[in-house]
């Protein structure tokens, strides 16, 4: 019945044996990104497979070069992988030496503080930019496992799934990233997305944990590759300890045993298997449940009616805000059970004093309530932000989005006093922003159909043309005063190579120089950490709010570094007129 589970030592290695056999003489492309992590196993190879080396003469690998003469690499190890990420440093004008010359300690700091920040887009974009670009990794004060740890949070805060996956793929051999590995197949497993959780382990080259090693075993079961299972399973059962849980559910998935209601809430692996092997899997979660689980239970459908939700019972309702706010129920789910709570007259129009003498959760129901009633656009406003202030008072920030959007949006700008603002600005959801088109005007040179060059519309010759031809013009415009966008724009092209008349020279003052010590860091090489000086610089403000002299700044750094996608952006961001 068990006859895989009878192999000896032997077949084992003569199987892993073919394995490192076929790749070796397979004609699939080489993954230039993986070369170190080969020669490793290479040498690792070497050394288990020969009697004569000592440890003395085993430092190093013998291979053949071109000429067919032995030499020896001592340099090469597993552990010192040199690249990591995910776009070409050529598609933003960068280098693959961008952090090679940089003091760790001021990546750090930077790193430490922008993750502290509620970036911008742009702001994000930046960091995007600079931390997933292929690079060497800096070594100076600052160790590989800290820097790619930098990038694995990043990663884990955006929240970008198909990034996670691209970036994966692309470096699968990357030391200590079972983080991010688990982030990406812990999220798809609540979702109840089992096959995409299960198809970056094709990808991935080396599991570091057990969990995920677990993992990986569990879905070779369920792509019906038993054999392939029960294999990793014996050779960690020779080589290691195996997870009493995880073997007994193994055991029922291979039908070796019968289900059983063993149930494990430990983390979401063993919370599936625990739903998977038991035919009668029933489930109350609690306050401390987490987000995973409650998602799970969500996507499966595995959580109860809120209309059987006992509302004389504080500690379901409290659960059902908690799972509300985890985005296992939806908005509307909590507001029907607040519907549900009985309020007299009295309490509904002395509203204001009243909500406070209740239980936090009853009190909510009652603003939610008296908001139902009215049409007046102040209350409406006036409760909203009173509904809104508890839900942020009790830890409870993502239950009230949606529905407050809808809120908001009954009332026109023009109907909101003054004190709520800011709280309609920030809290109205906006409508989806309509692509806004470029309103030419080429009797102002920033507005010009020069900017069709920043759209890539038009080559260099031809805009060097235009230029010309319209400061001509503007030259015999003895009214026209140039300001800081037109100034922004010709040092930009002029940057980028366009060749303007000398002539042209006093109709418009030079920008001043970079700061010295931003000057030195692009000397040196230092385009990484240039990068998050921006990203600091703009912080949470939009491309829309900044100061122009913070504009000509930034614009002036990227036309010295040569990433023109990102001042391009800026440029068509700040400097046009648009309808």
């Amino acid at each position: 019945m068990k006859i895989l589970k009878q192999l000896s030592k032997f077949f084992i290695i003569l199987f892993l044996s073919s394995i490192f056999f076929k790749s070796a003489i397979s004609n699939e492309p080489v993954d230039i990104w993986n070369i170190e992590k080969n020669e490793s196993l290479i040498k690792k190879k070497l050394i288990e497979n020969s009697e004569d080396i000592n440890n003395e003469n085993s430092q190093g690998i013998k291979i053949l070069d071109q000429s067919n003469n032995i030499i020896v690499n001592n340099s090469l190890s597993s552990n010192n992988i040199k690249l990591a990420g995910l776009y070409d440093p050529a598609e933003n004008g960068l280098s693959i030496d961008m952090w090679s010359n940089s003091n760790g300690e001021d990546i750090k700091f930077f790193l430490e503080k922008l993750s502290t920040k509620k970036l911008s887009n742009f702001s994000d974009k930046i960091l995007d930019v600079a931390l997933l670009t292929n690079s060497y990794l800096p070594s100076n004060n600052i160790s590989r496992e800290e820097f790619l740890d930098f990038k694995f949070q990043y990663l884990i805060k955006k929240k970008d799934f198909n990034l996670i996956r691209n970036f994966l793929i692309k470096n699968p051999s990357l030391k200590n990233n079972d983080k991010i590995i688990r982030f990406y197949t812990d999220y798809y497993l609540s979702n109840s997305q089992l096959d995409k959780s299960c198809e970056i382990f094709d990808h991935v080259k080396e599991l570091e944990s057990d969990y995920l090693n677990n993992f990986k075993i569990y879905c070779l079961i369920d792509q019906n590759k038993k054999e392939e299972a029960q294999l990793l399973i014996d050779l960690k059962s020779e080589f290691g300890s195996i997870n009493e849980f995880f073997l007994k559910k193994f055991s029922i998935l291979m039908g070796y045993e019968k289900k059983d209601e063993l149930i494990s809430d430990e983390n979401i692996l063993k919370f599936h298997l625990s739903h998977k092997t038991n035919e009668n899997f029933s489930y109350e979660p609690k306050i401390e449940t987490s987000n995973y689980l409650w998602m799970y239970l969500s996507s499966s459908n595995l959580l109860k009616d809120t209309q059987l939700i006992n509302i004389e019972n504080s500690d379901q309702v409290k659960l059902i805000e908690k799972a509300t706010n985890e985005g296992a129920y939806k908005e509307q789910d909590l507001f029907n059970l607040y519907k549900r709570f009985q309020f007299d007259i009295n309490q509904l129009v002395n509203f204001n004093s009243a909500y406070k003498l209740l239980p936090d959760y009853e009190g909510r129901a009652l603003i939610y309530q008296r908001l139902l009633l009215t049409s007046d656009s102040i209350l409406k406003i006036n409760l909203s932000s009173i509904l809104n202030k508890s839900f942020n008072d009790s830890s409870l920030p993502n239950v009230f989005d949606e529905e407050l959007s809808k809120i908001l949006k009954t009332i026109n700008e023009d109907q909101v006093p003054s004190n709520f603002t800011q709280f309609y600005e920030q809290n109205k959801e906006s409508e989806k922003e309509k692509e806004l088109k470029i309103k030419f005007n080429n009797k102002i040179f920033h507005q010009s159909k020069i900017l069709n060059y920043f759209l890539n519309k038009t080559s260099l010759p031809k805009v060097e043309k235009e230029a010309n031809d319209l400061l001509k013009k503007i030259k015999k415009n003895k009214k026209y005063s140039f300001s800081k966008k037109d100034i922004i724009m010709i040092e930009s092209l002029k940057s980028d190579g366009v060749q303007i008349l000398k002539k042209y020279d006093k109709l418009y003052e030079s920008k001043p120089n970079l700061p010295v010590e931003i000057n030195s860091m692009i000397v040196n090489g230092e385009t990484g950490l240039v990068l998050l000086k921006i990203a600091d610089t703009i912080g949470e403000d939009s491309l829309e709010n900044i100061d122009l002299e913070s504009v000509s700044f930034i614009v002036g750094i990227l036309n010295e570094l040569k990433t023109i996608n990102l001042r391009n952006e800026i440029i068509l961001k700040v400097l046009p007129l648009k309808v």
